[in-house]
């Protein structure tokens, strides 16, 4: 297949290119960039995209958006988020659905955010999106595709878990104080917490494109959910540390902010992968013991990390 896509020199682009490249696919990264810049494709803020960019293509893959847990959502944090999902996804589907030739196939990243805080509960794609910031954001960076919808083209919205991969974010952000021995469970420890092996997650997405049935949400999420405390102890055992430092939900909330810990850190996620195992999808990595081993064994380590793990 012929497939673009945007974002692609990101965590998850570059996984994603990598892959579809070495399974014999043509990958054309969508570069960002002014229109006096000779190697930009398009600027999604200037509602832009170079003549012929997006021709010839059986597929699209968009990967957009500013890091959710990375700043504090302030209301210029909430603004950023939103216009940097939402806006750069509205832009490419009504180009889309404006060519002579469209793509059969849009896949978009959104995520499991969609469904809240849901508790205990099972967490299909058919179950009632949830209240929220995350959820709202969400639901609305969907609802943007329409136009490319409407036009004929198939949308398939990769509703993703956290990722468990050598450079993802979740890692970079824990290893260290595991590796000394501070790691614990977050607040209770009993929130359920999906998430998705980076290698799944492209494998997962090249079968998305080539498989017609599916369309609409799909959860990206391995079937192996497990509790936030389950969680810590199996990273623990990976690193040969204790994890005997749990950080109190009042604590996160004042280090992080009252929403982005509620509804990242603290939130109960208990998400199935219903649609991707009816379609035939199995999981490489469907253990959090198999992500984590197969995580680290690929992650380079610093000079300070080689010498915690002696």
């Amino acid at each position: 297949m012929r497939i673009a896509i945007t974002g692609a020199t990101g965590y998850i682009g570059s996984a994603l290119t990598e892959w579809l490249q070495s399974r014999g696919h043509e990958v054309r990264k969508i570069t960002r960039g002014p229109s006096s810049d000779p190697a930009a494709l398009w600027d999604p803020a200037s509602r832009w995209a170079r003549p012929g960019a997006f021709d010839d293509l059986d597929a699209v893959v968009h990967l957009s958006g500013a890091s959710i847990a990375g700043k504090r959502w302030t209301a210029g944090r909430r603004a950023l988020l939103r216009a940097s999902r939402i806006d750069t996804t509205a832009f490419l589907a009504e180009h889309l659905a404006g060519l002579s030739r469209p793509p059969r196939t849009l896949v978009t990243i959104s995520g499991i955010g969609y469904y809240g805080d849901a508790g205990d509960a099972l967490l299909s794609e058919g179950s009632f999106r949830g209240s929220g910031f995350l959820a709202d954001l969400v639901a609305d960076w969907e609802a943007a595709a329409a136009p490319a919808r409407e036009a004929g083209i198939r949308v398939v919205h990769a509703r993703t878990a956290p990722l468990i991969g050598p450079d993802a974010e979740l890692l970079r952000r824990v290893l260290l104080p595991f590796r000394l021995g501070l790691g614990g469970r977050l607040g209770s420890g009993k929130q359920w917490f999906s998430w998705v092996s980076t290698h799944d997650l492209v494998r997962a997405i090249e079968f998305m494109l080539a498989t017609p049935e599916l369309a609409g949400p799909v959860n990206l999420a391995a079937p192996g959910a497990i509790r936030n405390s389950e969680f810590t102890k199996a990273l623990g055992r990976q690193l040969h540390r204790p994890t005997l430092f749990p950080i109190p939900a009042f604590a996160l909330r004042l280090l992080f902010g009252k929403d982005l810990a509620s509804e990242t850190l603290l939130v109960s996620q208990r998400a199935v992968p219903r649609a991707l195992e009816a379609g035939g999808f199995v999981f490489d990595l469907p253990t959090i013991e198999q992500a984590l081993s197969t995580a680290l064994a690929k992650r380079p380590t610093s000079t300070l990390e080689q010498g915690l793990a002696r």
